[in-house]
């Protein structure tokens, strides 16, 4: 019997059990029986001896806690023997926890964020009293978002914001160059801004994006500056936004604001005729942007030609930024990988209700390809000016797909009527020949959700690899340091470089750590916004029980079948055990699952109607109508 110790973090099951996952690559994931987790919470860092079964898997006991991260749990209020305990959820503890009530008047079932101590006392903060604050409550506690700041990094927004927006030094005067914002209406912290310059003897142009300059105003190690760290992304759950850095600068102060003079670095790249970058310079820069303008108000002019009042200050500069749009494409399409841009499901939030009133399918508009391609194009430039200059970076990796997902891939595509011919290997190009072939499909975006999964997740790491999914040599991120922490730091090692700095290490293991810290506040953030995204969807069909709408297999999962309605891109469950012709086996790459009666596929195409659905889980439950199933 093989047994080890491992050093890692805890996740709960809800039905009680749990899993220590080591942080190393290639570590396990080890079973821990319920009983062994009641004095622990999600996250904790734990040491644990480990044995393996005779099947392979490994189970986890003597655990040890290292170090707690969690500081936030959210709960009911439950009473057990006169004593006050906080019925956590279940995903973060599988037991109820004694609760201090803090001289707060606390009732049985109350909602309560309360916060845990040094000691593990639990103490409540403060009582939730609407049932969609709880549900927020609920998201931001279980994937350990913070929401507040501490009194030291609120004091330095003041310093911040006494520091002005100088031409000075190094930085160039960009102000008299045409340059805009295109962001959506509701973009508070807008942090890229272009402009064109053209070069009519040779054909060329000049893209500049410029970004803005948050690391002349958060200094490396101060305490805003540890706090944005912690955070490392905003969050951005319906109805509310948890900035990375507090709303006086992100939305205000580094916010590049029409009409304002702002901080900003620059990368500026010459793009020739033929779609080729043939320079790229970064620089540092002061700009002002001469309009902020909407996707919508973009899109009507590169669409009709419409010209708003708000983009006529900027009217000569139009025509090349659809020229910029075209010649980057072109590079793009030679290359091959996907478009970021995609449609995905839109949630028409009332803020004052706190209920959302519509899911529609969202649609990417040419402005934003426009934008899209502009800041791919300036990560990928940033990230080849620091490999040739021998600097390291914040890189943004993605690998290649392993032949079976590719192999997968095309037998989901073939489900869903669609034949990508990939052949042995999966290349950038044939990605991209398979992404013309859906772009505008009916069930495109069902066909992109899987194409994205198969794919697999980007990750941040020192290493300079490629980024397949965009067909790049080199990629990080450089567009949006108010809103992630990768592209601050970039930011800082660029700008190390300009001042003359030259002790750096390649492989510098500190900006690993924080590469890594990165991934999994990155994956947390993501979580706490899917899990809202459920529960608002949710909220919003238990007003539609009983209607029956078209759907599509997206995912086999052990317990049922995931599948997304056609119209809204809602994700609903068909449980196995309420499945006719039972039982149902699934295959080891989840992509099948079977009975002797029936399969069901990814891209298998479904009539269902909804069933049941839980705000709270986030769930809803579909049933297969079987005399009405889609041809």
């Amino acid at each position: 019997m093989t047994t080890r110790t491992l050093v890692g973090t805890l996740s709960f099951n809800p039905r009680g059990f749990g899993f220590v996952n080591g942080r190393a690559e290639g570590d396990p994931s080890a079973f821990v029986a319920p009983p062994l987790l009641n004095a622990y919470l999600a996250d904790d860092l734990v040491e644990a001896e480990l044995t393996q079964n005779p099947d392979g898997r490994w189970t986890a006991t003597a655990l040890k806690r290292l170090e707690r991260a969690r500081v936030e749990l959210y709960g009911e209020v439950a009473t057990h023997r006169g004593v006050l305990h906080l019925r956590v959820d279940r995903e973060v503890a599988n037991t109820d926890l004694p609760l201090d009530a803090a001289g707060l008047a606390l009732s049985h079932g109350d909602g309560v964020v309360a916060r845990v101590l040094p000691d593990g006392t639990v103490r409540a903060v403060r009582v939730i009293d609407t049932p969609d604050e709880r549900a927020l409550a609920q998201v931001i506690a279980r994937h350990g978002v913070l929401t507040s700041w501490d009194d030291d990094a609120l004091a330095q927004v003041a310093t911040a914001r006494a520091v002005p927006h100088a031409v000075e030094g190094l930085r160039r005067d960009l102000r008299a160059v045409p340059t805009i914002t295109i962001d959506a209406a509701s973009t508070r912290d807008i942090d890229d801004a272009v402009a064109v310059i053209p070069s009519p003897a040779d054909g060329a142009v000049r893209l500049l994006v410029s970004i803005a300059d948050v690391s002349a105003f958060v200094p490396e190690g101060s305490a805003l500056d540890l706090a944005a760290r912690t955070r490392a992304t905003s969050v951005y759950l319906a109805g509310r936004v948890l900035p990375m850095l507090p709303e006086g600068l992100s939305s205000e102060w580094l916010s590049l604001l029409p009409g304002e003079d702002r901080c900003t670095l620059t990368a500026e790249l010459r793009i020739d005729a033929e779609g080729v970058i043939t320079a790229i310079d970064v620089y540092e820069s002061v700009i002002r942007s001469w309009a902020r303008v909407t996707y919508d108000e973009m899109a009507d002019y590169l669409d009709r030609g419409v010209v708003s009042d708000n983009l006529k200050p900027v009217r000569a500069s139009l025509p090349w930024l659809r020229t910029v749009s075209a010649r980057l494409g072109l590079l793009r399409a030679r290359r091959g990988g996907v478009e970021v841009a995609r449609d995905e499901a839109y949630i028409v939030f009332d803020s004052a209700r706190g209920v959302a009133t519509g899911v529609e399918a969202y649609r990417p508009t040419s402005a934003h390809t426009l934008i899209e391609r502009a800041m791919v194009a300036a990560n990928e430039a940033v990230a080849r000016w620091l490999v040739e200059r021998g600097l390291p970076g914040v890189f943004r990796v993605h690998d290649e797909p392993l032949p079976e997902r590719a192999r997968e891939l095309e037998e989901f595509a073939r489900n869903f009527g669609f034949e990508p011919g990939f052949g042995a290997r999966l290349t950038p190009l044939a990605l991209a020949a398979f992404d013309h072939q859906i772009t505008g499909a009916p069930l495109e975006p069902a066909l992109r959700s899987v194409l994205l999964r198969s794919l697999g997740p980007a990750r941040y790491t020192v290493l300079p690899s490629p980024h397949f999914g965009l067909a790049a040599p080199l990629y990080l991120h450089f567009t949006s340091p108010i809103r992630r922490y990768a592209d601050l730091a970039v930011h800082r090692l660029v700008k190390r470089f300009l001042h003359g700095d030259r002790a750096f290490d390649p492989n510098d293991p500190a900006l690993e750590a924080l590469a890594q810290h990165i991934n999994a506040r990155a994956r947390a953030a993501t979580r706490a916004e899917n899990d809202r995204r459920r529960m608002l969807t949710a909220a919003y069909m238990l007003d539609r029980l009983g209607e029956t709408f078209d759907a599509h297999v997206t995912r086999v999962r052990p317990f049922g079948l995931i599948a997304t309605l056609d119209a809204s891109l809602i994700e609903g469950t068909l449980p196995f055990d309420k499945l006719p012709d039972g039982p149902y086996e699934i295959d080891a790459s989840e992509a099948h699952a079977r009975s002797t009666a029936h399969t069901f596929a990814i891209g298998t195409a479904l009539r269902v109607k909804v069933v049941a659905a839980d705000p709270t889980l986030g769930r809803i439950e579909l049933a297969w109508v079987r005399d009405e199933a889609a041809r």
